[in-house]
């Protein structure tokens, strides 16, 4: 078969066919601040950086994707919230948003164009769309208006409002985030990238029922990405889905990033021709991992869901950890390309 784009590898198998090889996310987000020498905090301030950064990740292991996300706090920055940075890993959000009864009622949502955080993450987005045009996807990221809360709350609290809370006060903070969220969506579309991610770990089965997120969650969802104008896909931030297949389905979205405590088998049959698996591997354990052991889980990941397309290999997370290893990536990266090839006639023998 001819050597396809990461562009026309990824779409082929959006519709569930075979491309080339199996696709593969490698989804470093803080990995290009110690390829460029920088401090999490310097890396971060500057859209140029992550650009950068990126390019080069992608340059070395041959990955299918550019990913414009900075770190989760940052759209909370447009709030006027504060992140708190660390050199070995993610950054966190700082003291929630709303700190007294009532605050929520007077929450307004920012103006995206207005906002020096978010306007960092566009120009990351068009100076990676300038280098690379329609070669390889870009993908954007927004939280889900569901899961935003979290840190605009404080978990507990979010919790506790969900549960027994005003159900106008819910109504009005979940209506304002999609606001944010569509237009913050639309604003990365415009500045080049080709799909958006959805971050919505609410929404899995490992944190609310099933009533709940039909209420609440998938109501949302299916509000807001019919609005956003770019293909999207649902990730669960590591969360258990499969419970959930059907109903994230209805969301309008594409693609799910899947859980690696589920059995990927058993994923890839509930969702053929609904959904486009992404993941499994499990993030923590890739910091530990031998080369051997990185070739072993991509075989068996492949084997489980490669057939058929509707599959791109990532991490569970959506954000590999920074201490996960060079050799490591590289190790991922070279056995998607021996394994990976279609027809993967190797997995009709393999035990």
């Amino acid at each position: 078969m001819t050597a396809m784009t990461s562009l026309q590898r990824v779409l082929t198998t959006l519709g569930h066919q075979e491309p080339d090889r199996v696709p593969f996310f490698l989804l470093v987000t803080m990995h290009g601040a110690r390829e460029l020498g920088l401090s999490m905090s310097e890396y971060f301030s500057r859209g140029d950086h992550v650009a950068e950064g990126q390019l080069r990740m992608r340059a070395r292991y041959g990955h299918d994707c550019l990913y414009t996300f900075f770190y989760a706090s940052l759209e909370t920055e447009a709030w006027g919230m504060k992140t708190l940075f660390r050199d070995d890993g993610p950054a966190n959000a700082g003291a929630p948003l709303v700190q007294r009864r009532g605050d929520i009622m007077r929450l307004t949502p920012p103006d995206v164009s207005r906002a020096p955080a978010l306007k960092k993450v566009l120009d990351a987005t068009s100076i990676m769309k300038q280098k690379v045009g329609d070669e390889a996807p870009i993908i954007g990221v927004v939280m889900s208006p569901f899961s935003l809360p979290v840190m605009q709350l404080g978990f507990e609290n979010y919790l506790n409002l969900l549960l027994e809370g005003d159900p106008a006060e819910l109504d009005h903070l979940l209506r304002i985030n999609e606001e944010f969220c569509v237009a913050w969506a639309n604003a990365q579309v415009q500045a080049g990238a080709t799909a958006i991610c959805y971050f919505d770990p609410i929404s899995s089965t490992s944190m609310v029922s099933a009533d709940l997120y039909k209420r609440h969650g998938l109501v949302v969802a299916r509000r807001t990405l019919a609005r956003i104008q770019a293909p999207a896909a649902v990730h669960l931030a590591s969360g258990r889905c499969i419970e959930r297949l059907d109903d994230l389905a209805l969301s309008g979205a594409a693609v799910v990033g899947v859980s690696t405590d589920e059995d990927l088998a058993e994923l890839k049959r509930k969702a053929a021709g609904k959904l486009t698996i992404l993941g499994n591997l499990n993030g923590i354990e890739m910091c530990r991992w031998t080369p051997a052991e990185a070739e072993a889980a991509v075989k068996q990941a492949i084997q489980h869901a490669g057939p058929g397309g509707g599959f791109i290999l990532s991490d569970n997370h959506g954000e590999i950890p920074f201490q996960v290893s060079e050799d490591t990536l590289q190790a991922v990266a070279d056995a998607v390309r021996r394994w990976g090839r279609y027809p993967l006639d190797w997995t009709c023998h393999a035990p």
